[in-house]
């Protein structure tokens, strides 16, 4: 009887075991839409070069990411806006230390349907067009249709960086249509000839017309120069400073084909690419 538990004991120390080798090849990562291109190309890539590893992925948005990293419930937030100082110290409060890697670099950029003839917009006519002040395209040298305006939805880092760098931290109109991501602004836009959105550069597609802003284009060296006015690093968040299959694969990220991948899916590579995690006090 003795030897028979003894078999069970060392059973179920091996199962213990194996189900934590599982749960240390397994990597969840939820958040931004906006970076999502980045960490699908990039956990494909990785997980074919690491048969033993499985990386979920989902969208939500950013502030939803950062909750569940604050939750628990993710390995890694993506993010297309820096954490917040009231989302810091919730996550101090329940154990959580954030830490963020920038992984790439993007341009937000204001698309409208193909047909519109306006081609450049500025700051403060986008901020107008936005806030319901400016509601005709022949306004700002467009045909005279109402303009539709689209918005990302409130849990959105790129909703909250457009506020910021556009609107000035006014609020939106009230009749913008709100959408979830930023696949589904593209879409709205693509159907619509009066109205505008804005989505990552990632997002670009032949079925919309991207604007310059100020006479600027949303390129890569733009970008990174800030010459472009609505520009903006893009997040990974971990607990501390990520260990493990998380650390691995974030190194990938980092790494010189990672990058590549970053430009592949439509985005900037950093110009330096080895800067290490940065802890949020």
């Amino acid at each position: 009887m003795h030897d028979i538990l003894k078999k069970l004991a060392a059973v179920s120390l091996g199962l213990l075991f194996c189900t934590g080798t599982a749960l240390a090849e397994n990597i969840v990562i939820k958040g931004s839409t906006t970076v999502l291109p980045i960490a699908q190309v990039a956990l494909e890539a990785y997980m074919k070069a690491h048969p033993g590893v499985n990386i979920s992925l989902s969208g939500g948005g950013s502030g939803d990411g950062i909750k569940a990293l604050i939750d628990k419930s993710t390995h890694i937030a993506n993010s297309s806006r820096e954490i917040k100082a009231s989302e810091i110290e919730l996550a101090k409060s329940k154990g959580v230390a954030p830490t963020e890697t920038v992984v790439a670099i993007d341009a937000i950029v204001p698309i409208v349907h193909p047909k519109n003839r306006v081609r450049d917009l500025s700051i403060d006519q986008l901020s107008q067009i936005y806030q319901g002040k400016i509601t005709n395209w022949k306004d700002v040298g467009g045909e005279d249709l109402k303009i539709v305006v689209i918005s990302r939805d409130s849990s959105s880092g790129t909703f909250e960086a457009w506020g910021e760098m556009v609107l000035h931290k006014a609020k939106v109109a009230q009749q913008a249509q709100m959408q979830a991501s930023n696949g589904a602004i593209v879409q709205a836009v693509s159907k619509n000839r009066y109205a505008i959105g804005y989505v990552g550069l990632g997002y670009l597609n032949r079925s919309v017309k991207a604007l310059t802003v100020g006479g600027v284009p949303a390129t890569a060296p733009n970008a990174i120069a800030k010459t472009y006015p609505i520009s903006r690093p893009l997040y990974m968040y971990t607990d501390g400073k990520p260990a493990g299959e998380t650390a691995r694969f974030l190194q990938f990220v980092l790494s010189p084909a990672g990058q590549k991948l970053v430009e592949k899916a439509g985005f900037v590579p950093l110009p330096d690419v080895k800067k290490p995690p940065k802890k949020r006090k």
